[in-house]
């Protein structure tokens, strides 16, 4: 069944409201997670980041392969999916 749904965008509710958390970055090809410290028009940095080569099971506390990257990381925004605080 199709409904009608009213969208609201809220002000300050996308991923600049998540400056200074940790995050995880669900992209095209993996999951990228760290401190979102910067977004811009084009993309967002991650201090201490990394990439995601196996989650295991998502109530687990760490990730089964996660590699940090030595140094900041930077993902472009058109490859994000989705985001949500991180671990």
């Amino acid at each position: 069944m199709k409904k009608i749904v009213t969208v609201t965008e809220v002000e300050g509710e996308e991923l600049e409201s998540l400056l200074g958390e940790k995050v995880i970055l669900f992209c095209m090809n993996y999951f990228y997670f760290g401190k979102l410290t910067g977004v811009n028009a084009t993309c967002c940095l991650l201090e201490e980041g990394g990439i995601v080569y196996e989650t295991g099971a998502f109530t687990d506390k760490a990730w089964k392969d996660a590699q940090p990257v030595g140094g900041p990381l930077y993902v472009v925004l058109d490859k994000i999916e989705a985001f949500t605080r991180g671990k």
